[in-house]
């Protein structure tokens, strides 16, 4: 009897250790999550909620970078990947497209410390040039603006001609940042394990040839966030 059980035992063991990898999110699915859960912050922070929907009330798109991670003290480099998202004519948000965004340090945390960053695309020349490029060098490909410093220190924010409007937090605290000389790059590798096929942006985002049900809660917050 003991025999059996201790088999019954190492069959259940192997069958979960198979299906843990199975079950594991993907690191796409992992960014898509952590996108939703940053425009939920953002959107509802007393300090800059307001400013966000606002501002989301009237974008064109939307780039969401759940995690900049730096690397440097004071000088050096941040990254992430991100997803971007498009709204169309009726409001209605796309699926998202996999993007890594490469900034120079921000200077304004010590250590190896993690931003969240939205990018509000607020111009038709701002998604285009974005879907439709290989790489897009912020301040100089798009004009860049800097969303309103915490705690409503900033009245309003001036956006003037600018096609992307940036907000970032970073361990709680909101900051005033423009990202100029930024880099933003396609992650198609992303967009495969994401939708199951070799797949550029604009398919994604434009054309919306490609779902994934996963993203529903995203879209959703995209959605309640104005």
């Amino acid at each position: 009897m003991l025999k059996r059980v201790t088999t019954l035992i190492a069959v259940f063991g192997v069958a979960a250790a198979c299906a843990g990898p199975a079950m594991a999110a993907s690191k796409a699915e992992e960014i898509v999550t952590k996108a939703q859960l940053s425009v939920q912050g953002m959107s509802k922070d007393e300090a800059i909620g307001e400013f966000v929907r606002r501002h989301m009330k009237n974008a064109k798109g939307v780039l969401i970078v759940p995690q900049m991670l730096k690397g440097a003290f004071m000088v050096g480099g941040e990254g992430g990947s991100g997803v971007l998202l498009v709204k169309d004519a009726k409001g209605t948000w796309s699926y998202p497209a996999f993007y890594t965004l490469g900034a120079v340090s921000f200077g304004l945390q010590i250590g190896g410390s993690a931003s969240e960053v939205m990018l509000l695309l607020m111009t038709d020349r701002g998604v285009n040039a974005i879907v439709e490029g290989n790489r897009i060098k912020l301040g100089a490909d798009l004009g860049v603006a800097a969303g309103p410093v915490g705690g409503g220190a900033e009245a309003a924010v001036t956006l003037g001609s600018a096609d992307v409007l940036v907000y970032s937090r970073s361990k709680g605290a909101y900051v005033g940042i423009s990202l100029e000389g930024s880099v933003i790059e396609p992650r198609k590798g992303l967009n495969k394990e994401y939708y199951g096929a070799e797949v550029e942006s604009k398919p994604i985002v434009l054309d919306r040839k490609f779902s994934n049900a996963h993203a529903n809660g995203l879209r959703n917050a995209l959605a309640a966030a104005r």
